[in-house]
């Protein structure tokens, strides 16, 4: 039996692909869990989402190739949220934010703080908060 596996995706969806069921279609036809964290339509009517989806390696991959027919970009490091290293001073501030620890400090003796992509939900409490810029959205 095939092993579940959990993929973290960005997806660009261009103007005339905004308006179809694709997600649809990943859950019905591909037997696919999808959890989308953020989704976005601009004013020129195109598409941004970060989502997780889940199920069989096999499954996964027909997905995105049917999504690809539709001319959606997919950037598998899934990034919504980026940190800029040269502009975080380590002040913490934005660790009482996350929600979810994807933001840290694991070392007291350091106070290092740590970005983990992978626990970021992309409510995008830190942005806001970061005194230094350091955090920002894709889109």
């Amino acid at each position: 039996m095939s092993e579940t596996v959990t993929k973290k995706l960005m997806l660009f969806f261009p103007r005339c692909e905004c308006e179809k069921p694709i997600i649809y279609h990943l859950v019905k036809d591909y037997n696919l869990v999808v959890n989308v964290y953020r989704a976005k339509v601009t004013p020129e009517e195109e598409g941004y989402l970060v989502l997780d989806v889940t199920g069989v390696e096999e499954d996964i991959e027909q997905a995105l190739a049917f999504v690809k027919t539709f001319n959606v970009s997919i950037n598998y490091s899934g990034k919504g949220v980026t940190r800029d290293e040269n502009s975080c001073t380590h002040c913490g501030h934005c660790v009482t934010h996350c929600p979810t620890g994807a933001l840290r400090i694991d070392d007291k003796m350091t106070r290092e703080v740590i970005y983990s992509e992978a626990d970021c939900i992309e409510c995008m409490a830190c942005i806001g908060v970061c005194p230094f810029d350091a955090l920002a959205s894709a889109f």
